[in-house]
């Protein structure tokens, strides 16, 4: 069995470039490596500073559907990423180690292969989980990003710390 490297993985990469943005060909090796997300493609090609421009411009394009409005846009959004970024989804055995989809050609630049994951894997995302599952975190002062895992789809905060965080302000309030 093949695992889908365009699922949550890929979305999870882009919360990962956004809360930690690489700064370095080397980093953003880095946070492809810590994701899992196509991480032998990405060892066995050298990842260059276009390949970090590009991706960069691929996460500014995702933080536009994080913030969107509403939810038209937000469709109107990822389906922009995905006309610019995927091509006709074709099986492929490249690796000798199952048949599985991908939305991209063979050959492409470490940039162009992350930034069809992450649109792919968002628009998955959305239409698996519920267009509603991206966001940025309710704690005041805190401006990170989510993709909504949970199995309520009620996330609100980035991370356990925010979400205790919040729940002591507003115990605090309550109680004043």
């Amino acid at each position: 069995m093949h695992l889908n490297p365009y699922g949550a993985d890929a979305v999870l990469l882009a919360v990962n470039l956004v809360t930690r943005p690489a700064t370095t060909p080397e980093e953003l090796a880095e946070r492809c490596e810590e994701s899992g997300v196509e991480s032998r493609l990405v060892r066995e090609r050298r990842v260059t500073a276009a390949d970090l421009a590009a991706v960069n411009i691929a996460i500014e394009e995702w933080l536009q559907v994080v913030d969107a409005e509403d939810e038209q846009t937000r469709v109107d959004l990822v389906n922009a990423m995905l006309a610019k970024y995927t091509e006709h989804p074709r099986l492929t055995n490249h690796a000798g180690d199952g048949w599985h989809m991908h939305y991209r050609p063979e050959n492409v630049p470490v940039g162009r292969l992350v930034a069809t994951l992450i649109s792919t894997g968002t628009a998955l995302h959305l239409a698996g989980r519920g267009i509603t599952r991206l966001g940025r975190c309710a704690t005041d002062g805190c401006d990170n990003v989510y993709a909504d895992l949970s199995r309520t789809g009620r996330q609100r905060y980035c991370s356990p710390t925010c979400a205790n965080r919040d729940a002591v302000r507003r115990h605090r309030a309550r109680a004043s």
